[in-house]
């Protein structure tokens, strides 16, 4: 079976696909770069050397391209990669080790039975199959020693843990920890923050002289021109004439020449801003220009007309009280700050064990806040609290205290007052759910162990040197 799905490899197509598509990935340029001996070795597990043409391949056959290495050498990407490629050869050698094989038969009957591969009368078709790998630009061989790579190393995880079935009781934790019912109070704290009517100005001043440095804005001087077919060429069409001009403004700004000189030279009408700041009530274009404000000379296109703008300098400036905008900025820090600040109060009380429930009956009546009561019937019972706060309850012991949220950011705290247990029936429809969910985590447990098992099996050696010279060649 394999050997006639691979006829097709031996075609001619195929032979100018691997010529065309397949060659590039592996000769990328590496040339001689990296010379043979012990120092091209990457990496060393137990007497088994990893070279960087292993290394290499491992990246062209991972499809990564060039770009995005370089682009990421100083967020330890090549590291990264090693760390995948060490684990695939430490599967590899287990599955050597344990003898672990599939059939060519085996593996035929695998891609016969996927059903990306079946015509419209579900049946198995080769041709459907081709067009997979034109598609995906593999060769037959190489598509079926993933494959098979693949299918071993689910025989190594299923010969791990395949056979683990979690014991009733298992099954019934789980349930418990996903379907209790949990009785609660809560109180929404909106009403315990500091409000915006209670800020005095004094309390603005105090905040802006403790702050002053901080607090500073950037305010830019800048001048932009905006740019359409009729004041530049004199037309309402966007024509090869008016983008050859635009071209021509872009090797002027590249060859350093000033906005006015350009603006002159086109007959361009200038605009000037001084000490702007943006807003939401300004211009959205000199907006955006001051959000690009590190880019110092840009033309950029804004939809039904072009902007190239210059900035001429930037001062960082402390705004004035007085204005509006910079009092309310402060206004909203001083309530943000009043906020966290209460709500890690609670906090660190609570993970002291020393917030009480007459703390919160006090907290209650001071702030004039209601006490809510509600039964949560399952870890999936979203109505008030989100995911993951609902999850963060389902932790807590009962007489707990702990701050959650809601969709809308609103804070509360909660105690939890009774959990309520009930065991699950093997005759429920539930049963094999949570039979199945407590065996992969059985199965993760085991993994894990596994994996301290692997560290101690095998010894893994980097050579950093190796690494910095591979990192030299992608700068």
């Amino acid at each position: 079976m394999l050997d006639k799905i691979r006829n097709f490899a031996n075609t001619k197509i195929a032979g100018v696909l691997v010529g065309i598509i397949i060659v590039p990935f592996v000769l990328w340029g590496m040339g001689g770069v990296f010379n043979s001996g012990n120092t091209n070795n990457i990496v060393k597990i137990n007497n088994k050397n990893i070279s960087t043409q292993d290394f290499m391949e491992f990246i062209n056959s991972s499809r990564i391209d060039e770009k995005s290495i370089r682009e990421n050498l100083d967020n330890n990407i090549l590291e990264q990669i090693v760390s995948t490629l060490v684990s695939e050869k430490l599967l590899e050698m287990e599955i050597e080790d344990l003898n672990l094989k599939i059939s060519e038969k085996s593996l035929a009957k695998n891609i016969k039975n996927n059903p990306r591969f079946y015509d419209e009368n579900n049946n198995f078709s080769r041709i459907v199959y081709e067009k997979f790998l034109i598609s995906n630009n593999l060769t037959a061989v190489n598509f079926e020693k993933r494959l098979k790579k693949n299918e071993l190393q689910k025989k190594l995880f299923y010969y791990i843990g395949g056979g683990i079935k979690s014991p009733s009781f298992i099954t019934n934790k789980t349930f418990k920890e996903k379907e209790s019912k949990i009785n609660l109070e809560y109180l929404n704290l909106s009403k315990a923050y500091l409000k915006k009517k209670d800020i005095t100005k004094e309390n603005i001043e105090d905040f802006i002289n403790e702050n002053v440095d901080e607090l500073k804005e950037e305010y830019i001087n800048f001048s932009y021109i905006k740019i359409d077919p009729q004041n530049l060429v004199g037309s309402n069409e966007y024509s090869q004439d008016f983008f050859n001009k635009i071209d021509e403004i872009e090797n002027e700004i590249l060859n350093g020449k000033q906005i006015e000189g350009i603006a002159l030279d086109y007959n361009l009408s200038l605009i000037d801003k001084k000490n702007y700041i943006s807003s939401d009530e300004n211009n959205q274009i000199e907006n955006k220009i001051y959000n690009e404000r590190d880019n110092k000379v840009d033309l950029f296109d804004d939809g039904n007309f072009y902007v190239l703008y210059q900035i001429k300098e930037v001062n960082k400036i402390l705004p004035k009280i007085s204005d509006k905008r910079f009092k309310n900025k402060v206004t909203n820090i001083l309530i943000q700050k009043n906020k966290y600040e209460f709500n890690k109060k609670i906090l660190e009380k609570i993970n002291n064990n020393k917030f009480s429930e007459k703390e919160f009956n006090n907290l209650s009546s001071k702030n004039s806040i209601q006490r809510e009561k509600l039964q949560l019937n399952s870890i999936e019972d979203f109505k008030i609290f989100t995911e993951e706060s609902v999850k963060i309850i389902y932790t807590m012991p009962e007489n707990s205290f702990t701050l959650v949220n809601d969709d809308k950011d609103n804070i509360y705290l909660v105690k939890i007052n009774t959990i309520t247990h009930e065991n699950i029936s093997q005759n429920s429809e539930k049963f094999l759910n949570y039979t199945n969910e407590a065996s992969t985590k059985l199965r993760e447990h085991l993994y894990s162990s596994y994996d301290f098992f692997l560290n101690g099996k095998y010894k893994v050696k980097t050579n950093q040197k190796t690494i910095e010279r591979v990192k030299n060649y992608f700068k």
